[in-house]
C-alpha cells in the first residue's frame, strides 16, 4: 500500500517562544525549509530576551505570522493562541529550540494525509536511535502517561510530547483552557473524550537539551500534571470540551487508502 503524497503547503506549525534568543532564528529558518509547511504561526509570550527583536527579520515573510502576548502567560496560552490562528489543513505544535527535528514533519502527518488518524502523536521512547536521554525525565514522562492512560483510557507511549498534529478542524473544536504545561494533559484528555477520534502514535527522533541549556520543565509541573490529569478526565463534561458535535466535525473526514 502506498502513502498519498503530502501536499505542499498543508501544514500549519504553532510555535510557542519565551526567552530563545539563542535558537530562535534558526529554527524557524528550519521550519521554513520544510516544503510542507505553508504557515508558521509564532507566539511570543512577552520575551523579557531579545528573542521579539530577533523575530522581525521574517515579519516580512508571507509564510510567518507573527503575534505578541502583552504579558507573559504561559505555553499552554500560547498554543492555544496560535491554534485560533492556524488556516492550514493539518496543525502541529514546534517548540522554539532543536529537541524536535522538523525533518520528522513528514513521519507524523502522513496518517493525516492517508486518511487514517484525525490527531498523531510523534512518540520519542518508540526504541528510536538518538542521544541518551535524561533517566528521572523521561521516568517522570513515563509515569504521567501511565496515568493519562489509566484515567483517559487509551493506551499512548508519550502523552507529554510536544509533537501532537491534527487536521485542523478537529483542534479547532476542542475547548482548551490550561495556560501552563497542563496543556499537554488537557490536549489528550479531551481527545481521548470523543471516542469518535483515530489516534495515532509514530515513533520521532529526540534531542533533549540540559538545563543549563534553557530545559524549563520541572518537578513542579509534574506534581501539576498529576491534578490535571484527574481534573480533565473526571470534572470536565463534552460541554466544556467541544465546540461543536463530532459527527458534524468529522463529515468531511478523508478516505482512508484501505
Amino acid at each position: 500500500m502506498n502513502n498519498r503524497p503530502i501536499p505542499d503547503g498543508c501544514l500549519s506549525v504553532v510555535m510557542p517562544v519565551y526567552n530563545e534568543e539563542a535558537t530562535i532564528c534558526a529554527i524557524v529558518n528550519n521550519v521554513l525549509l520544510r516544503p510542507e509547511v505553508g504557515e508558521l504561526v509564532i507566539i511570543n509570550d512577552a520575551s523579557s530576551d531579545n528573542s521579539w527583536e530577533k523575530l522581525q527579520i521574517f515579519k516580512d515573510n508571507a509564510r510567518v505570522k507573527l503575534f505578541c502576548q502583552d504579558i507573559n502567560q504561559g505555553k499552554g496560552a500560547a498554543i492555544i493562541r496560535g491554534f485560533k490562528e492556524a488556516t492550514g489543513d493539518y496543525v502541529i505544535i514546534q517548540d522554539a529550540d532543536f529537541e524536535y527535528t522538523p525533518e520528522d514533519y513528514p513521519l507524523v502527518i502522513q496518517p493525516l494525509v492517508d486518511g487514517k488518524a484525525d490527531v498523531v502523536y510523534g512518540a520519542r521512547f518508540m526504541n528510536t536511535p538518538g542521544q541518551v536521554r535524561y533517566f528521572r525525565h523521561e521516568m517522570g514522562n513515563k509515569f504521567l502517561t501511565f496515568w493519562s492512560n489509566v484515567f483517559s483510557d487509551i493506551h499512548l507511549s508519550d502523552m507529554e510530547t510536544c509533537y501532537k498534529a491534527f487536521r485542523r478542524e478537529v483542534i479547532q473544536n476542542l475547548i482548551l483552557t490550561s495556560c501552563r504545561f497542563g496543556i499537554e494533559v488537557e490536549l489528550t484528555a479531551k481527545l481521548a473524550r470523543s471516542r469518535k477520534l483515530r489516534i495515532w502514535e509514530v515513533p520521532i527522533s529526540y534531542q533533549p537539551r540540559r538545563y543549563d541549556e534553557g530545559k524549563k520543565i520541572g518537578w513542579k509541573d509534574g506534581f501539576a500534571a498529576l491534578w490535571h490529569i484527574i481534573r480533565f478526565n473526571c470534572f470536565v463534561n463534552d460541554k466544556d470540551s467541544f465546540r461543536r458535535n463530532w459527527d458534524e466535525v468529522l463529515k468531511k473526514a478523508p478516505e482512508n487508502l484501505d
